[in-house]
């Protein structure tokens, strides 16, 4: 059994340090590189309003950000311009830009932008993107919440084309533009590696996985019906599970709302994942330290354990 990928969640490590000190985060990101690790991922909000706590905060702030479940003050830094930087200080590790809220952006910017740092990354960025949650940020935004599932296939279909050529020329439902050229284009010729994930493996979730997806990245663990539903979708399109990066996690308990949980429990579920064809896993560091000097160490005990798991 081969060890497993780990990825290093740097959004959201509010408990390790302030939401301004985002060098911390670029420090974490060459720890992690140095320590083993394949990947590092950022999330992201434009802004949050009143719905980001709705179903009241969290207990334990080392827990993942949910729907619904957040201090509206969280602080949400932009994701690309922190992968930028943390592009400029790494030389291997891959930049996961997780949930871009790409409903929210033009895709011609949204290409011009992804290109430019994939480019700067040479071919490390993946990028999942996503419509999300949030009522009132799309409110703020001036962006039908309703709508935003048919906004991101549009987007999805302009990504596609203009990676591949120019000039491009497209008229739909919500984007209209002729013979406009995008250079330079991303760093692979069909652009960023994309995953797609959430609640539940819906109809236009799997669409989109079968017509566009690298990997499959669900929030929380897929039930048995969703991975049934999975295969057979990608093998009626000519297509099998093992073109798929499948995404899983870590699963911290937390022995109170004021402590963190142990990083060896939390691990222990990776093997039965393994065995269910997942291969890459999700690492919140402040869910298993306080100590931001601790993180590179974090790192280094995580990729120990990984490989015991697998021996």
């Amino acid at each position: 059994m081969p060890t497993p990928r780990m990825l290093l969640i740097l959004s959201e490590n509010w408990t390790l340090a302030s939401g301004r000190d985002l060098p911390a985060l670029v420090r974490w990101a060459r720890e992690a590189e140095d320590a083993g690790f394949d990947a590092v991922m950022i999330s992201e909000h434009v802004v949050l309003g009143p719905d980001a706590g709705a179903r009241g905060v969290m207990g334990n702030p080392r827990a993942y950000a949910l729907p619904g479940n957040q201090d509206p003050y969280t602080p949400w830094p932009n994701s690309l311009l922190l992968l930028s930087a943390i592009a400029a200080a790494t030389s291997r590790i891959r930049l996961v830009a997780g949930a871009v809220l790409a409903p929210l952006r033009h895709p011609l910017l949204l290409a011009r932008e992804l290109g430019t740092l994939d480019l700067l990354s040479e071919g490390r960025l993946v990028v999942q993107p996503t419509v999300s949650w949030s009522r009132d940020e799309y409110t703020a935004l001036g962006v039908p919440f309703e709508r935003r599932g048919r906004i991101l296939d549009e987007q999805l279909e302009i990504l596609d084309l203009l990676w591949r050529a120019s000039p491009v020329s497209f008229h739909g439902e919500f984007f209209d533009f002729e013979d406009v050229y995008l250079e330079p284009k991303a760093y692979r010729p069909d652009g960023p590696r994309l995953w797609f994930g959430g609640e539940r493996l819906h109809g236009r979730l799997l669409e989109r996985l079968v017509r566009y997806g690298g990997g499959f990245h669900p929030l929380g663990e897929p039930s048995a019906a969703d991975m049934s539903t999975l295969h057979a979708g990608l093998e009626a399109a000519g297509r099998s599970v093992d073109e798929l990066e499948l995404v899983g996690g870590t699963r911290a308990v937390f022995p109170d709302e004021h402590s963190c949980a142990d990083v060896g429990a939390a691990m222990a579920d990776i093997p039965a994942q393994i065995e269910r064809g997942f291969t890459t896993f999700c690492v919140k560091p402040s869910q298993f330290t306080d100590d931001p000097d601790g993180v590179g160490a974090l790192c280094r005990e995580v990729m120990r354990r990984a490989a015991a798991l697998t021996r």
